[in-house]
């Protein structure tokens, strides 16, 4: 018997690769002599960095960095080959480097990930794969493209620092100093979202309360989104709000389609393709993969939706063991994913679940193994 374990982490709770662990003991316990193959999964958040180097190999690069408020900071991106790289931009501009009580997508910036960008770029790498979930920003992606020779201007002529407030003043773009290399490089960006840049389903109204944006800065973030989208037509000629994914990150993904070249594709579907997961199935009998909660969303490029598809394509089964499950999960199903167990045994608030994660976790992994040894044992009868 062979097991292939790819799941996503609990997101405060297990990582990856602790539940690829919980899973390969309770493998043994019930499957003595079975074969486990561990897949360290993410699909573009905080964590896909580590993932794929652990999957697919490579190196750190570390670098000095400005982090969402300018502080200087270090972060790292994966140095997959001597070609490609992957870069986080959780790793340079992600939500949780910013403390409570200082977010404010109006004074954060991108500007930390245009640096790590630039580094890749100067030493020489023309394969750049840029994740761009958990942002802390709203800037429309304009401190990342400033590190990298961008001049944004406000009607005076003055150059603006690239921060969520500077939306509203932007009156012009200057590429001329864009780093060379961009023409001779190919991007990629892992996006999991498709919103728009602007609108009630844009950047700011759906992620913006929660990088700290209230009803004012809300409203103020919005007029100057609308301005900076108007001022990308006129000068470019691209309406980026018919462009699904522009929205995501705060803007980064227009940012980095317009001015990068860039091509936007599923986060999960990237990193699959990055650490040859087909190739991984070759022999597997069950595929165990999951995430913290499954709804409708799950459907839309989550990793039970990407790792159920290519289980589907190879004809290999595949069942979710998920921490809870919301309105729509069954929608996976139609996704290669046979079936759902959630952790969650009895009636417990969510502190308590969180609390006890591994011992909820390693119970259902027992009870899917045992349901599976009943399937085996029925089909012997049969």
């Amino acid at each position: 018997m062979k097991f292939l374990f790819a799941s996503d982490s609990f997101k405060g709770t297990l990582s990856s690769t602790e539940i690829s662990d919980l899973l390969e003991i309770s493998a043994f316990r019930h499957f003595p002599g079975c074969s486990c193959v561990k897949v360290p999964i993410a699909d573009g958040g905080e964590g896909t960095v580590d993932a794929i180097m652990r999957a697919a190999g490579g190196t750190y690069r570390q670098v000095t960095v400005h982090g969402p408020l300018f502080e200087e900071r270090i972060s790292s991106y994966g140095i997959i080959d001597q070609k490609k790289v992957i870069i986080e931009m959780a790793a340079a501009s992600g939500l949780p480097l910013v403390p409570d009580k200082l977010r404010d997508p109006m004074k954060t910036t991108t500007y930390g990930t245009g640096q790590l960008i630039r580094d890749a770029l100067d030493l020489g790498f023309r394969h750049i794969t840029v994740a761009i979930g958990g942002s802390a920003t709203n800037d429309g992606g304009m401190g990342a493209m400033i590190a990298l020779g961008a001049r944004f201007l406000d009607a005076d002529g003055r150059q603006l620092k690239g921060i969520g407030a500077d939306l509203y003043h932007v009156s012009d773009i200057d590429l001329t100093h864009l780093h060379p290399a961009v023409k001779e490089t190919e991007f990629t960006v892992m996006c999991d979202v498709n919103n728009p840049l602007t609108g009630s389903n844009g950047a700011t109204y759906t992620f913006g309360s929660q990088k700290g944006a209230n009803e004012v800065s809300l409203s103020l973030l919005e007029t100057g989104m609308k301005n900076y989208a108007a001022l990308i037509k006129r000068k470019f000629s691209i309406d980026v709000d018919s462009m699904p994914g522009a929205g995501a990150a705060g803007g980064l993904g227009a940012a980095l389609t317009v001015f990068l070249n860039a091509r936007l594709r599923s986060g999960i579907e990237t990193v699959l393709d990055l650490i040859h997961f087909d190739d991984l199935l070759k022999d597997v009998d069950l595929v165990v993969t999951g995430e913290g909660r499954i709804d409708w969303q799950s459907a839309c490029g989550k990793v039970p939706a990407g790792i159920g598809r290519r289980c589907q394509k190879a004809g290999i089964p595949a069942v979710a063991i998920v921490g809870g499950m919301g309105r729509g999960a069954e929608e996976i199903y139609s996704h290669g994913i046979s079936s759902i167990l959630p952790t969650i045994n009895a009636d417990m608030d969510i502190a308590e679940a969180m609390h006890r994660s591994a011992e909820l976790y390693e119970n259902a992994a027992d009870r899917m193994f045992r349901l599976l040894k009943v399937g085996i044992s029925m089909r012997k009868e049969n």
